[in-house]
């Protein structure tokens, strides 16, 4: 199956959704479905993968298509975080701790807490 992202203004993702590899043999095919089954035909669509082969990230509803990075980018969870230009994806100022234990980010103090 194919999974197509439907973009609205500032290229946020609004819906994603599944076509037919039988129908989506190539990107352009699954587009092309898709503003005939919506009847717009120039609706902005984009193709993405659940497992990452294309365009970084899988589209998730309020992610954002960046055009120059080719890829699709969730919404930044906290001011301090900075965004991986390799991955596309947002990281913490300091890396989640590898004790095993589960934490919160704690945008105030811009640290890791632990979860009691």
């Amino acid at each position: 199956m194919a999974h197509f992202a439907i973009l609205k203004k500032g290229n946020i993702v609004e819906q994603v959704v599944v076509v037919s590899n039988d129908i989506a043999i190539t990107e352009q095919d699954g587009i092309e479905f898709l503003r005939t089954l919506y009847k717009d035909k120039h609706l902005p669509i984009i193709q993405t993968s659940y497992n990452n082969n294309i365009r970084k990230n899988f589209a998730g509803i309020g992610y954002q298509y960046n055009q120059q990075r080719d890829a699709f980018i969730a919404p930044k969870p906290f001011n301090s975080w900075i965004l991986n230009e390799n991955t596309c994806r947002w990281e913490a100022p300091i890396a989640y701790p590898t004790d095993g234990k589960i934490y919160n980010w704690n945008e105030s103090t811009k640290t890791w807490e632990l979860v009691k």
